[in-house]
């Protein structure tokens, strides 16, 4: 009896001291991996990942919070992505490169976490590998690097982690991490939380804990840059939708430009809300795959809640809105192939687990081979819906700084990439907070009582009284063949899968 007792403590210690090692070599290959990816990735970051850049530069350099060095705003929607690149913007001194390490950080984050979990749910140690596979050559989710989907992700699974292990302290944190993302995430965070076992258990130190994180920022934010929450909340709602196509039926316009991208992201999204569905059953039954999936039975319901609350925001379809409800259904499909094929009787294992096993990995191969489709590096991204490539812009910034000097110069609807490349002030809604107080006054006009009183709480300390800028140049694309603008100091022949040929002109505003 003692034998056997110490051959199994000696099991349990070898298994102990293998797993961190194992995960290492998991980091390691993961890092190596994902910096090759953003090597393919760079030459198409999208324009709004410029924004973020931008603030974060402006930061590190000029102690600025600001999409240019003209005024202060507060249009950058996810501020720990900007004190974070901004930090490692300190030490690297190219804010580019610094998001290049934030990604990489991410991803060894999401494998390492996912392995934990995996580790904790028996399932195979393929499980994390797998998932963070399916993640990366995800087509929207490749075209939303840059931005903070990948950093709510790592965030997100850093709370699936601690809820797991049941500490109330690091749950909070991590939730409190999630807010200052995207202050969105909370709606994740709080379904991650509730549908936990004995969801009250650890609240007491969960809820100061968040406080503790996200507080500081809102408050910060409420008496300095005169909004608790990003101003983007006007901006994007103001636009409602393009044309007849809302953030609820928005992958219906992604799939008539970009058809085989548009299936190959929902696809996983679509598999994981039927695993999830197929597995609640198995809950009742007992079923050898139930346990192990319980640590991720949230990922689904929190996806659909949030991609309904963004539906009922009736905001536009901005493909990296999707991202979320994406990242944490595939997550669970992932879980759910491992933990059929893991767990499942011998008799099903050929039946169920290995065509479970291939369709997960052909989902991978093929969206892979679409990505490297036509030869790389590609100049456009999967899915977008800029005017042109970010090489062109970061062609016609500096020219455009050459020719406005220290003028100011209304953007032609995309100001990322030129606000990062053009030294100049280049401005729109993002950054002239003078613009922003009617546009908060026609916001306000089509909401209820209830509505009304939250923005005004939001803007109490907003300046109203900034005047906008009135700009001496302004930005107009204009298709091909079309009348040319008066005024025309200069014009770029710009292209893309979205917006088709244009051209766009830099005339004087001011009729000089």
């Amino acid at each position: 009896m003692a034998s056997t007792s110490t051959t199994e403590m000696d099991e349990v210690d070898d298994a102990g001291r293998e797993r961190p090692r194992r995960h290492v070599l998991l980091a390691l290959v993961v890092a190596v991996l994902s910096a090759g990816v953003w090597v393919l990735v760079r030459g198409h970051l999208i324009d709004d990942a410029f924004i973020t850049l931008a603030y974060a530069r402006n930061l590190a350099f000029h102690g600025h919070w600001g999409l240019i060095e003209l005024g202060t705003s507060n249009t950058a929607t996810s501020p720990l992505s900007v004190l974070v690149l901004a930090a490692l913007t300190l030490v690297v001194r190219d804010a580019v490169l610094a998001a290049a390490i934030l990604f990489v950080l991410c991803q060894v984050v999401i494998a390492v976490g996912l392995a934990r979990l995996g580790d904790r749910a028996g399932l195979p140690r393929w499980f994390s590998p797998l998932a963070v596979a399916l993640l990366t050559v995800n087509p929207l989710l490749i075209s939303s690097i840059g931005l903070e989907v990948e950093f709510g992700v790592a965030a997100l699974v850093c709370l699936l982690v601690f809820s797991a292990e049941r500490r109330p302290v690091l749950v909070g944190v991590a939730a409190g991490v999630l807010v200052l993302i995207r202050v969105d995430l909370v709606l994740i965070a709080l379904v991650v939380i509730l549908l936990r076992a004995r969801f009250w258990a650890g609240l007491g130190k969960t809820v100061p804990a968040a406080l503790v994180v996200a507080l500081p920022w809102f408050v910060f934010s409420w008496l300095a840059l005169g909004s608790a929450v990003p101003d983007t909340l006007i901006i994007k709602t103001l636009q409602k939708s393009w044309g007849v196509f809302g953030f609820s039926n928005g992958p219906v316009l992604y799939e008539g430009v970009f058809p085989w991208a548009t299936w190959l992201s929902f696809l996983p999204a679509a598999l994981g809300a039927v695993a999830f569905v197929c597995w609640l059953p198995t809950l009742v039954r007992r079923g050898p795959a139930a346990a192990a999936l319980l640590p991720f039975a949230a990922l689904v319901p929190a996806g659909a809640v949030h991609y309904l609350a963004y539906s009922r925001l009736h905001v536009p379809p901005y493909h990296w809105y999707y991202g979320p409800s994406i990242a944490v259904t595939t997550i669970f499909f992932a879980a759910a192939v491992a933990a059929v094929a893991g767990r499942a009787p011998a008799a099903a294992l050929w039946t169920v687990g290995a065509p479970a096993v291939l369709s997960a990995v052909g989902l991978v191969g093929v969206s892979a081979a679409f990505y490297a489709w036509g030869g790389l590096p590609r100049p456009f991204a999967p899915i977008m819906s800029n005017h042109t490539t970010t090489a062109q812009y970061e062609r016609i910034g500096p020219a455009l700084g050459r020719l406005v000097g220290s003028s100011t110069v209304r953007s032609g609807g995309e100001i990322g990439v030129l606000a990062y490349s053009c030294g100049c002030s280049i401005v729109d809604l993002f950054d002239d907070r003078g613009a922003v107080g009617p546009a908060i006054a026609q916001r306000e006009a089509t909401m209820g009582s209830l509505g009304r009183m939250l923005v005004d709480w939001n803007f109490h300390n907003f300046d109203y009284d900034v005047a906008p800028v009135k700009p001496e140049y302004a930005l107009t694309p204009t298709p091909v063949g079309a009348p040319a603008p008066a005024n025309v100091v200069a014009k770029w022949r710009i292209a893309s899968p979205w917006a088709g040929d244009q051209e766009l002109y830099l005339v004087r505003a001011d009729g000089g």
